[in-house]
């Protein structure tokens, strides 16, 4: 993995571009799930970003690599920017990697695939969202990645809000690498 300095100085960055785009806020808001939070975190807002997904991009490879995975991937909407940039950086840095992303549900239509990409039965996987709350989309995704023939061997996150996602994925024995995390009192710190 990127020394831990510069695995910081990365989420450092990181962070201080979310400031800068706004995709970061704190105040009071109301999540999808209802409860209440004093800060909202867009993360299509940084993923989307040239910069942000750079530097997304650099701290997620190493930890990848360092995994043994050799692919990478997440639930649409949140994980498909990042998988662009990831697959990007994998090519320029060549490293025999693949990306892929999960549909809520099989389509109806095409191929009738809930998982697109080139993910092949036996691989190794590190799954990844942008924000990981109750992990209600992420675990789904890891259950159709096992179901689908494959090991998940890391989960990544740009922010753990500590809402029992971490817990769940704790409890399934798969490591968690997260560049940023939310106190109770909804303070966002840097985690590497």
């Amino acid at each position: 993995m990127a020394e831990d300095s510069d695995l910081r100085k990365i989420a450092e960055r990181l962070y201080e571009r979310a400031l800068e785009l706004d995709s970061l806020k704190f105040g009071d808001f109301t999540l999808s799930s209802g409860q209440k939070s004093t800060y909202y975190f867009d993360g299509r807002m940084l993923s989307t970003d040239p910069e942000g997904a750079d530097l997304i991009s650099q701290a997620f490879i190493s930890a990848i690599v360092d995994a043994g995975a050799g692919a990478f991937g997440g639930p649409t909407v949140a994980a498909v920017p990042i998988v662009g940039s990831l697959a990007l950086r994998a090519r320029f840095d060549g490293r025999d990697l693949t990306g892929f992303f999960v549909r809520p549900e099989t389509k109806e239509y095409g191929a009738g695939r809930q998982i697109e990409g080139n993910l092949k039965p036996g691989m190794k996987v590190a799954a990844f969202d942008d924000t990981v709350s109750t992990g209600g989309s992420l675990l789904a995704a890891i259950d159709a990645v096992e179901a689908f023939g494959c090991e998940v061997v890391l989960v990544l996150a740009v922010l753990d809000r500590h809402q029992g996602g971490g817990d769940e994925l704790e409890r399934r024995g798969i490591p968690f690498f997260k560049l940023w995390e939310s106190t109770p009192e909804g303070k966002v710190t840097i985690a590497v």
